[in-house]
């Protein structure tokens, strides 16, 4: 049994389309899952969602379509794509919206402000897809249409959760950290022990997706806003020992050529203490077997 997984958007904060980004993508975050049985699993829905929406409907062939949306939080690049997801206008679809019990202002309240009139021309109540939503923990565990999940809150301003996908009965698994910052724990009140927690949540993940924002130097200048270095993901990856990370969540100017760089970096990082860790750069249309 498996996880299949895709990327449609892997550039933070702000959608940065054009030739310098072509190859890595410049949509906000969204992952697609599939699992061994065929259900759906969106992770984040910034603006990737919006080409993941499209494609759904061509691959339905007119099949009502169904899934779960796990948010990690509700900063505008991870819910910006919900208004454009195009199966939501379609009658006979149904989408469960997942988010964090701990979010300023329930995800419910968000998503349907974000649609409101002053905003934007078509309020969520003239939605033809059936949309609920549904809460999950940080520390709890969820069984789903052939997966699992667990939950568990990183530190970023307002509050987000990472995620761990596995199908039932495998000992392979996905973590899914969009947005942490690993250092900075004075700024979150986080438990003295935060790091250990987190590095034991994704010990052994067979693939790990997580923050990779900035360079050290530029880290230097942003701290406390959030988001982690590419050598911050390289450490906890190796600690915990996981297959395969995958650097995410890119700053908005950074190029394709300066990507590259930073996955050579991260890789001669890995060599240079001896590991076997595997390291690839978050890239649309990207697509692998967990």
């Amino acid at each position: 049994m498996s996880l299949r997984v895709q990327f449609w958007g892997t550039r933070g904060s702000i959608p940065s389309p054009g030739r310098r980004t072509v190859r890595y993508g410049g949509n906000t975050p969204c992952i697609e899952i599939r699992t061994a049985e065929g259900w759906l699993v969106i992770l984040d829905a910034g603006t990737g969602i919006r080409e993941l929406g499209l494609s759904l409907q061509d691959r339905s062939d007119g099949a009502p379509l169904a899934g779960d949306i796990f948010l990690t939080h509700a900063h505008w690049d991870h819910i910006q794509g919900i208004p454009f997801f195009a199966p939501i206008f379609q009658r006979g679809n149904h989408f469960t919206i997942w988010g964090s019990k701990a979010l300023e202002g329930s995800v419910d309240r968000v998503v349907r402000d974000q649609m409101s009139p002053v905003v934007f021309p078509v309020s969520f109540e003239e939605l033809d897809a059936r949309i609920d939503f549904s809460t999950i923990a940080a520390g709890e565990r969820r069984g789903g249409q052939g997966y699992e999940v667990e939950a568990f809150e990183v530190q970023h301003p307002g509050g987000a959760l990472g995620y761990r996908f596995r199908s039932p009965g495998s000992d392979r698994s996905i973590v899914y950290v969009s947005d942490n910052e690993v250092g900075a724990p004075e700024k979150y009140n986080s438990p003295k022990d935060w790091k250990q927690r987190f590095v034991e949540f994704v010990r052994g993940a067979t693939v790990f997706v997580h923050d990779t924002m900035y360079t050290t130097e530029e880290y230097d200048h942003h701290r406390g806003w959030g988001h982690s270095t590419f050598h911050d993901a390289v450490d906890v990856a190796m600690e915990a020992e996981v297959g395969t990370l995958v650097l995410f969540h890119h700053e908005p100017r950074r190029t394709d050529e300066e990507l590259d760089q930073r996955v050579d970096e991260c890789r001669a990082l890995v060599r240079s203490r001896g590991g076997a860790l595997q390291v690839v750069g978050a890239a649309e249309g990207l697509t692998l077997t967990v």
